[in-house]
């Protein structure tokens, strides 16, 4: 969990209802008078909400009851009445779980908005009434959730750090806190209470999790400082932030006196704190050769935690998926319609069934303003309406656009473009153009009443075909008007869903100077008939009677392990995460050995993650893209 740096938007005078610019003066009268709005848990039923908060807090006391023992300073500071914000610093991934189960009251935390893009967690997120803060850049609606629950008189949890630090770059040894937390404070007229953790990031190591272990956690909460109302924002905000800064260290000081802590107690990177075997170990067996059993036995624990990590967040997205296809009664059509579908199309080669009509009105005319959009009529008409408009992003470099174009292709269900929005930033660096494509029945083509991304694929094949085939024919639409602007080469960026439509899109496109597909789907076969997040799609496929035999009557069209690619296959890049459940690394393998001379890369993460996509762009720049 992390915060934002909130006060760089109200130091900007920035109105947080209409975004127009107003005088100092009148600025915290208008955030004063912003309207407020019910949190999300009021909004779902009351009892639900109740039980979710209780359960959460009654989770989290059993929990570390078993597996730590957790030592507290001041706690009659942090059970007061009335609206506070509470700042603490940052070790572990644990310390709002530990911090709340030592709390009597409800503290509502500000996390990070990375952990809201999985449908499940964001779910379970808000149940307990947390809510996203950027780290890089302030958010208005963070801000004003913020501001409205401190003046309810509600406890708002947030580190000031801005994530996990340690060692130097930790505020208990003197590194400055990132604004935002006295801004909010004052704005708010609440007090911030300061709170020290230390020992959580041990829990980072397995053997801490056996029985009667019990880590040693120590937490020291100290007095509330004062918000300061007599003075002006700028110099309210230098006095709290100068007070929180030296609580912070008095109350470091307190523990590592009273508790008698030694070096390895206090804050480690929680890499470090992974590390299950130590170098005495070695040491102990002659002739095993210490250092390299030291790394191996590292590299050993590593890889484990990262594993189960990652098949604990697979196995979790997967239930999500299953249980959001519940929401809706059989998506599989007849036995009969599927056969009909497979029959025509068995008739058609990959060109035949991607070419764009001869009657589709192409693009609109592209804007060279950065961050402009493109809408046009898609050549697929779909039953429904708002899947109807195609749309991409555009986001232009110095160069204009007879430069090289990539083109970003999103995972299924992708809650947010914000990440792609930065990568996009870094491509016009390298003087690249970039289109972010909305990708059927996502972002701005959600019919109404259905989550994004969520009849994309479903147990109905037909549409699940035709949507591939929309997004397949309205890349080379967009691809055909950025050649007429100029445009002679492209890049492709394909994430899972946006991968299987990349690699499809290869399949019938030449002029790639790079297709980098990462976690992609290209064993349909697996996909429908093995993968865990398809259950419930094949439970509606086997009562329609619809059989794997007469599904794979259409792979020559919609497979990529069943075709190759009209491009070089040497500017392909295929990026396999080591722990997929979904994309399982042995399909991505084979379809690297079909695609020959492409090239294969192995990833230590799950099919979610942000690794992949950091490591993808890094490893093109080594290309020369």
């Amino acid at each position: 969990m992390g915060t934002a740096n909130y006060d760089t938007t109200l130091k900007k005078g920035i109105s947080l209802k209409n975004n127009l610019p107003i005088a100092p003066k009148q600025r915290n009268t208008q955030i004063l008078q912003i309207e407020t709005k019910s949190s999300y848990c009021h909004r779902m039923r009351p009892h639900l909400c109740q039980f979710a908060n209780r359960a959460a807090a009654l989770l989290m006391k059993l929990l570390f009851g078993c597996v730590a023992r957790v030592r507290v300073l001041g706690s009659e500071n942090v059970n007061r009445t009335g609206g506070f914000l509470l700042a603490a610093n940052h070790i572990s991934h644990f310390d709002p779980f530990v911090i709340s189960s030592v709390v009597r009251r409800k503290i509502d935390w500000m996390a990070m908005a990375e952990f809201f893009r999985f449908t499940v967690v964001r779910f379970l997120l808000r149940a307990v009434d947390a809510f996203p803060a950027d780290r890089d850049r302030a958010d208005r609606k963070t801000i004003r959730t913020a501001i409205e629950r401190l003046k309810d008189g509600r406890v708002v949890g947030l580190f000031p750090e801005g994530g996990i630090r340690d060692g130097a770059r930790s505020l208990l040894e003197g590194a400055p806190l990132r604004p935002g937390a006295s801004t909010l404070a004052h704005i708010a007229g609440v007090p911030i209470l300061p709170c020290v953790i230390l020992g959580s990031d041990r829990l980072y190591s397995t053997k801490r999790w056996l029985p009667l272990r019990r880590t040693p956690i120590w937490i020291a909460f100290g007095n509330p400082i004062s918000h300061s109302p007599d003075l002006e924002r700028s110099q309210a905000r230098e006095r709290i932030e100068s007070e929180l800064t030296s609580a912070f260290k008095n109350l470091y000081t307190d523990l590592q006196q009273i508790f008698r802590l030694t070096t390895d107690d206090l804050p480690h990177p929680p890499r470090e704190r992974m590390k299950r075997c130590r170098m005495t170990a070695s040491l102990a067996v002659p002739g095993t050769g210490n250092l390299k059993s030291f790394g191996s036995c590292t590299t050993i624990h590593r890889d484990g935690f990262r594993r189960f990590a990652a098949n604990g967040i697979d196995t979790l997205m997967c239930a999500s998926l299953n249980l959001l296809q519940s929401r809706h009664p059989l998506h599989a059509g007849s036995r009969e319609e599927m056969e009909h579908y497979v029959a025509a199309c068995e008739k058609l080669t990959v060109e035949n069934f991607y070419a764009v009509p001869n009657d589709a009105e192409i693009a609109a005319p592209i804007d060279a303003k950065p961050g402009a959009t493109i809408t046009w009529p898609s050549p697929i008409n779909t039953n429904f309406p708002a899947n109807n408009t195609a749309r991409a992003d555009l986001f232009p470099c110095a160069r204009g656009w007879r430069a090289p174009t990539v083109l970003m292709f999103h995972a299924l269900m992708s809650a947010s473009h914000i990440g792609y929005r930065r990568y996009a930033a870094r491509f016009n660096e390298l003087g690249w153009n970039a289109c972010f494509v909305h990708l059927p029945y996502h972002y701005s083509r959600v019919p109404r009443g259905y989550w994004n991304g969520e009849l994309a694929i479903t147990a109905d094949l037909i549409r699940n075909a035709e949507g591939l085939r929309q997004g397949v024919i309205e890349a080379r639409q967009l691809m055909a008007t950025l050649r007429e602007r100029g445009c002679e080469e492209f890049g492709l960026l394909g994430t899972s869903y946006g991968g299987w439509i990349g690699a499809l899109v290869a399949m019938v496109e030449r002029d790639f100077r790079f297709v980098a597909l990462m976690a992609p789907i290209v064993n349909v076969e697996h996909a429908i008939w093995g993968s865990p997040a398809a259950r419930f799609m094949r439970r509606e496929l086997r009562r329609a009677n619809i059989d794997p035999f007469l599904v794979a009557r259409h792979f020559h069209l919609s497979s990529p392990i069943h075709n190759q690619p009209l491009c070089d296959a040497g500017r392909v890049l295929f990026v396999s995460g080591e722990f997929d459940l979904i994309a399982r690394p042995e399909d991505v393998e084979e379809v690297h050995g079909k695609w020959r001379g492409s090239e294969l890369m192995r990833v230590p993460q799950g099919h979610f993650g942000y690794r992949m996509l950091r490591e993808t762009i890094a490893r093109l720049r080594e290309r020369g893209l």
